[in-house]
């Protein structure tokens, strides 16, 4: 790995590998450990009768999904197969792999379902023991007690899973919520803490309002420069960006030596850090 002999980055397939199959699936995730990424990044969602299911949105997105009868989610019901109303069961029915993404056309289709995260586990159990996740609690504050559990009850569903897992280990939790990390805090302290920061948000400020030290900063990779990254870490933080799909990107990623890539594309990073 000669662009960067002193480490090894971390390889992040972001929702599993969403450039090459539809995102958060079982496919997609499989592929992912089969491609030879170290972690598989994902989002979780809470179902009515307090399973974890593994989406990017607490509702069924037009998007990717097509409603059970196979047809168009009409977008007067945009939000509104709301997924913390819904058993897992309901959940199934609905088709999230074969519609057409139009910002991953070389996106293979194939119809698929949500999983619950028990069931990533799981497959990951079966294919590579030793995959590490990193999982993403989607929360904010207008969606408390309508799409989402409130932070408190929230935390407690989403770590007892992963420890009734056995995978506490291998899992670090993000969020851009604080409230939530806050909460994980609280409750689970040994547990790996990622701090997401979007892109109209500052890097200094938000590690600011935590009341404590992350073991991971994750920003828009754009967020970053080479002194940021050199600074953080000599302060001992990981640097982990999201979400770098294109070559010059992630060269440039891997040329300030962050500790890891979130991508829709392990397979092209994989490339470029084996030359």
């Amino acid at each position: 790995m000669r662009r960067n002999s002193e480490k090894q980055i971390e390889v992040q397939g972001h929702r599993g590998c969403r450039g090459l199959l539809p995102e958060n699936s079982l496919p997609a995730f499989e592929k992912a450990i089969d491609l030879g990424v170290h972690t598989l990044e994902l989002d979780i969602a809470i179902t009515k009768d307090s399973e974890v299911v593994v989406s990017h949105e607490p509702f069924m997105s037009r998007t990717i999904c097509f409603n059970p009868d196979g047809n168009e989610i009409p977008e007067t019901m945009d939000m509104k197969h709301n997924l913390y109303e819904m058993t897992h069961e309901e959940i199934k029915r609905f088709d999230c792999g074969s519609k057409f993404h139009i910002s991953y056309p070389d996106q293979e289709k194939l119809k698929t379902y949500k999983p619950l995260l028990k069931e990533v586990f799981d497959l990951a159990k079966k294919k590579n023991p030793r995959v590490k996740f990193n999982i993403e609690i989607k929360s904010k504050p207008e969606y408390y007690g309508i799409y989402t559990p409130w932070p408190n009850q929230y935390v407690e569903i989403v770590v007892n899973e992963i420890i009734e897992s056995g995978m506490f280990d291998q899992v670090n939790l993000q969020s851009f919520d604080l409230a939530i990390l806050e909460e994980i805090k609280r409750q689970s302290a040994k547990m790996k803490v990622a701090l997401l920061i979007d892109e109209d948000e500052s890097i200094s400020n938000k590690l600011e309002a935590l009341s404590y030290k992350p073991e991971i900063i994750s920003p828009y990779y754009k967020l970053l420069s080479q002194a940021k990254v050199s600074a953080y870490q000599a302060k001992d933080f990981q640097i982990i960006p999201w979400t770098i799909n294109q070559k010059e990107g992630l060269k440039q990623m891997i040329d300030w030596r962050v500790d890891g890539i979130i991508t829709d594309y392990p397979n092209l990073l994989i490339e470029i850090l084996s030359k």
